[in-house]
């Protein structure tokens, strides 16, 4: 070993662990928000089940009595004597165009994970028990990141694993770095995109509820309130198609 780069080897281990404790705790942090958000707002919706229901069905009512009426206009102006078919250029909904970009991030997102997968599937290590242990606990945070992870993430992942980091055992890590920058870019990343997460976690109003109201389900009589309202209206709007 060249002595002289020991240090800095050393130095990138410790800052390597140092990342690593961060995202573990943050990942711990994220789960235990999550985890209260979704037992309050099971409490909220078992108090409000019956107005959420009856809003949903009216609101999709609703929507379709105004695209009826739509249809119905163009129909009639069709009719009309100085009616002209649309000419030129059709300006592309935006809808469309995100549309068309989701199916292509989704192709790369598919391609990364097939090629990732078939690097580190543990099948490829039947005679190394270790190794098998290792692929599996790997393949299980490459599934995790496919299904709910952006491109970003998954493309780092991607470079983790073919740096051949993702399966070096924690002996061979201490006595020998492979491209640590990509280790350090992969876990710089995951860290930001868990703080990210827990950032949007926090931020959700019924967790901001439950943190800041004395009584949080005091906020039950609040959204009763807001459904009363939205369910006035919406009855109103759509008396016509309910007779």
């Amino acid at each position: 070993m060249n002595k002289q780069n020991y240090p800095d080897r050393q130095h990138k281990l410790q800052e390597q662990a140092r990342l690593k404790a961060e995202i573990q705790a943050l990942s711990e942090e994220l789960m235990r928000v999550e985890q209260e958000t979704l037992a309050f707002e099971a409490k909220l919706r078992a108090i409000l089940i019956d107005l959420i229901i009856e809003e949903q069905e009216l609101s999709d009512l609703y929507r379709r009595m105004q695209k009826a009426k739509k249809e119905k206009r163009l129909e009639q102006k069709k009719r009309g004597k100085n009616y002209k078919e649309p000419q030129g250029l059709k300006t592309i909904p935006k809808q469309k165009l995100e549309t068309s970009q989701s199916i292509e991030i989704e192709k790369e997102k598919k391609r990364l994970y097939r090629e990732a997968m078939l690097h580190v599937h543990p099948d490829k290590f039947s005679t190394n028990d270790d190794q098998i242990d290792l692929a599996t606990e790997i393949t299980g945070k490459l599934i995790d990141i496919y299904k709910s992870g952006s491109l970003r993430e998954l493309q780092a992942f991607h470079s983790h694993i073919f740096s051949g980091n993702a399966l070096l055992q924690t002996s061979k890590i201490n006595s020998k770095v492979t491209n640590s920058a990509i280790e350090d870019h992969y876990l710089q990343l995951e860290k930001e995109a868990l703080e990210k997460k827990l950032a949007q976690a926090k931020n959700r109003q019924t967790y901001r509820v439950l943190k800041d109201y004395e009584n949080p389900m005091l906020f039950a009589e609040e959204l009763k309130a807001y459904y009363t309202d939205r369910l006035f209206k919406l009855r109103k709007r759509t008396r016509k198609a309910q007779v």
